[in-house]
């Protein structure tokens, strides 16, 4: 477009136009990312999984003042969450109590992964509030995905898209079962 040119673009034309991405279009997920929309203690994710059954909710360990349970948006195969069972935003809003028992099943879910999947490492972490990317930013939860040199193959690369090669089914009964049941 020249300079004098007050011809404009619309932005109607772009929607047609091919680019290297692939869109797996997961409508349900707005909850997570529309402001205003973050869920109440009431109908957060994390406070409702601790009531349901352990099938149900995912979750392969319980603690006095945490719980661990997959992720149901994994990166990867045994993506675990470590939360708190009180509803807290941030790390810095937890006991004394919840920080020790967090790293105690942050620490127990690394051994069983490495005896379970045979993952060579980890990825570990929070994302604190929505500008840093949690999902969920209202209730404290820390990230364990387990990562295998072979991990990395063409599909995130060339096509764009993770493969998970287990159902979450699958992988909650395996990290469940090898959970130690005489500690965290």
């Amino acid at each position: 477009m020249d300079a004098g040119d007050e011809t404009i673009e619309s932005s109607g034309d772009f929607a047609a136009v091919p680019d290297a991405f692939q869109r797996l279009w997961t409508p349900h997920r707005m909850v997570y990312i529309q402001d205003g929309t973050q869920p109440h203690a009431d109908a957060c994710p994390f406070c409702l999984a601790p009531a349901m059954s352990d099938e149900k909710a995912l979750i392969v360990a319980r603690g006095v003042h945490a719980y661990v349970l997959l992720n149901l948006f994994p990166y990867n195969s045994g993506h675990l969450l470590v939360c708190p069972y009180r509803h807290i935003a941030t790390y810095d809003e937890a006991t004394p109590e919840e920080v020790a028992e967090i790293g105690s099943l942050t620490q127990v879910a690394m051994r069983v992964l490495a005896e379970t999947s045979n993952c060579d490492g980890f990825n570990i972490g929070m994302n604190q509030g929505r500008v840093a990317g949690a999902g969920i930013a209202e209730h404290l939860h820390q990230h364990i995905v387990p990562r295998w040199a072979t991990d990395s193959n063409f599909f995130p690369i060339i096509a764009r898209t993770k493969a998970i090669p287990q159902l979450l089914g699958d992988v909650r009964r395996m990290v469940a079962d090898g959970w130690p049941h005489d500690k965290n």
